[in-house]
């Protein structure tokens, strides 16, 4: 019974943090460009993240737990095929980008934001789009090999 409480918690994470960013990059992004300049885009897109970033942290929180969790249940790494080892990896890798996202461009961006500094919050925008198109390309091959990897990557 916990060991499918753990996957559900893990597969809600994964749900939320990649279907944020999916949502985000995919339909919101276009939307803001299209539709607001700079000084209204910037704020939107720091009060978003200011709303989704606590939900990532979350998530992250649960994704941990809850894939140890289940690696514990199979007898740890040595134990594991490797779609788990891939899917551990990039998870890994897609956190120390949120990490690198949420310390630096993400408060230089509620900096420039706060100062009224477009062009600064713009290039700090920038730089948190590419490595969230990124972020969102790993977890797209993380939810595929998490889905089909059994079957391909034994």
């Amino acid at each position: 019974m916990l060991h499918h409480l753990a996957l559900a918690l893990h597969v809600l994470g994964v749900v939320i943090w990649v279907g944020g960013m999916f949502f985000a990059y995919i339909t919101l992004r276009p939307a803001a460009v299209s539709t607001l300049e700079p000084p209204q885009r910037l704020p939107l897109w720091a009060a978003t993240f200011q709303n989704f970033f606590p939900w990532v942290w979350a998530s992250i929180i649960g994704i941990l737990i809850s894939g140890y969790y289940i690696i514990h249940l199979i007898g740890g790494f040595a134990n594991s095929l490797l779609y788990i080892h891939i899917m551990h990896g990039l998870g890994l890798l897609m956190m120390l980008l949120f990490f690198h996202v949420f310390f630096a461009p993400f408060n230089r961006l509620k900096k420039a934001v706060a100062a009224k500094d477009w062009p600064a919050g713009g290039k700090a925008l920038a730089q948190i789009r590419w490595l969230i198109a990124a972020n969102l390309t790993l977890g797209l091959i993380t939810v595929i090999i998490a889905t089909a990897g059994r079957s391909f990557l034994q």
